[in-house]
């Protein structure tokens, strides 16, 4: 079904023939009336696939939990080697680089805490999730570090009953 508005039922007004000489005679009157949503899926959220609300609720709970570790090992406020069991192995080595760097620019050692403990730390604001299937998962995360704003984006994947980041985008 198209979204569009159906040209067929928009009345076309007659219009004197000299008054459109030389231009496109289009009806520019605007169209007030709602959308026609009849028969379209009635979905909360931007997921793909229907999945149990409970298994939202659980994935966006650890999406939180593991965006949070991701910033503070970045940081330097936590070893990076506790994310071992949630990542794969090119996400930790990626994770593990980032926060090394960050270590050099700060002049603290990674995943021995910095400096200055009054230091202002990032937080996780917010998170999405959209759901490709009934385990795999695109998450998005809003991380404020002040007054300033980042951008996360992971996949996440379902492995032996447990959630795994199989890709990491940083923004």
């Amino acid at each position: 079904m198209n979204r569009l508005r159906d040209t067929s039922k928009v009345p076309l007004v007659p219009r004197p023939r000299d008054s459109v000489q030389g231009t496109l005679a289009l009806d520019l009157v605007p169209v007030t009336a709602p959308p026609d949503v009849r028969g379209l899926p009635a979905r909360a959220g931007a997921d793909v696939v229907l999945v149990n609300p409970r298994t939202a609720t659980d994935v966006q709970r650890w999406s939180l939990a593991f965006f949070q570790a991701v910033v503070e090992a970045i940081c330097g406020d936590r070893p990076t080697s506790q994310l071992v069991r949630w990542c794969t192995s090119d996400i930790h080595a990626e994770i593990t680089y980032r926060a090394a760097a960050v270590a050099r620019a700060g002049a603290h050692r990674a995943g021995q805490g910095r400096v200055r403990a009054t230091s202002l730390r990032p937080n996780v604001a917010s998170v999405r999730t959209c759901f490709l299937t009934s385990a795999t998962v695109e998450v998005c995360a809003v991380v404020r570090h002040g007054k300033r704003s980042r951008f996360l984006a992971a996949r996440i994947e379902r492995w032996d009953e447990r959630w795994c980041c199989t890709a990491l985008e940083f923004g």
